[in-house]
């Protein structure tokens, strides 16, 4: 009886959940709830954009196809106007099965009316809106301005509200969502408000000064320099220029800072009458003497000159992880720290 009534409803998959729900809505009346979505879906959209465009702001114009209500029915799908009630749900836009499972047990099922697709309503042939067909909606190409405001930040997102367009009748638009992907500048990397970026200088210019311009992303250019004799530029080094990074969201009037990271690059090669006055210049004592070290190798025997090679380390030591190995003869114990015990031990007699 009942219990097996209820019983049926708990695996219905979201019907009615008291009795008089359930008999209502097999007589066909309106008590049935819909449930539904009462706002459609966002559609998500990915807009690349410059760090320029980031810097300064910007707005883009971007031509996207939707759908929106007829103008001509204004929504309703009929010449005249009228909305009619479907047949075959009641207006609910559901239907409901009962399945017998056995002797006083029933299952209740809940599906979407498969004559009005689960809207309530139809159209009839004869009073069907000549624009839309009576579907109440048609489709357009809308032109959006998104504004990119200054300061925002890779994988932001930009909101309008409500203008996704619409997906079925009853259901308010959903809203439209751009995501901002910055694209790679060639010069400037972000780290949050601040800019990072790289310059080369030349060992002269490490040690006598500098001065090189950097193109800011609003076009003014900055003039960076370091004077004779005010300092020496140690390679791999970094200096700050203050309040030229990027502009704070919201607060454009504050930023972040510039760094740059200065890498010296050196000569390939000197000859030795610049090594000559190079030694008379540097204030620091050169520890090569060719005739010292000459008669150093002849004195002693054990003092030998070897000769070196450049490298890189990293992919030296890729290149020369299984050196070796293959004279190892499975001995485990020779590990890289020297702690391998003695496998055989002699006896004494």
């Amino acid at each position: 009886g009942e219990d097996a009534l209820k019983e049926g409803m708990g695996g219905g998959g979201g019907g009615a959940s008291s009795m008089a729900d359930l008999f209502d809505m097999m007589s066909g009346g309106g008590g049935g709830r819909r449930r539904g979505p009462e706002k459609g879906e966002p559609i998500v959209h990915k807009l690349k954009c410059s760090l320029a465009e980031m810097f300064n702001g910007a707005t883009r114009k971007l031509a996207l196809t939707r759908k929106s209500q007829c103008k001509a029915c204004k929504g309703a799908g009929t010449k005249t106007g009228k909305s009619y009630t479907c047949k075959t749900c009641n207006g609910t836009g559901m239907q409901v099965h009962i399945r017998q499972l056995g002797p006083g047990m029933i299952q209740q099922m809940q599906s979407k009316c498969s004559a009005c697709g689960g809207i309530g309503t139809m159209v009839p042939e004869d009073d069907k809106c000549p624009s839309c067909n009576g579907k109440k909606f048609i489709t357009e190409k809308k032109i959006f301005e998104v504004v990119i405001e200054a300061g925002m930040k890779h994988g932001q997102k930009i909101v309008m509200k409500g203008e996704a367009g619409y997906t079925q009748p009853g259901v308010a638009p959903g809203d439209l969502v751009f995501i901002l992907e910055q694209k790679e500048h060639e010069v400037f990397s972000r780290k949050s408000a601040d800019l990072l970026m790289t310059k080369t200088i030349t060992l002269t210019e490490a040690l006598c000064g500098y001065m090189f311009e950097v193109d800011q992303l609003d076009g003014r250019k900055l003039v960076v320099q370091a004077k004779p004799g005010e300092k020496v530029t140690k390679p791999d080094s970094w200096v700050c220029i203050n309040d030229e990074g990027m502009p704070v969201h919201q607060a454009p009037f504050q930023k972040g800072n510039l760094y740059i990271n200065l890498q010296v690059k050196f000569p390939t090669k000197i000859s030795e009458a610049e090594c000559a006055k190079l030694r008379e210049i540097l204030p620091q004592n050169c520890s090569y003497n060719p005739e010292e070290a000459d008669a150093m190798e002849e004195a002693d025997e054990d003092r030998e000159n070897v000769k070196t090679r450049e490298v890189n380390i990293e992919q030296e030591l890729k290149n020369r992880r299984d050196f070796g190995k293959s004279h190892n003869y499975n001995d485990s114990s020779d590990d890289e720290d020297g702690r391998g015990g003695q496998r055989v031990q002699c006896h004494q007699q």
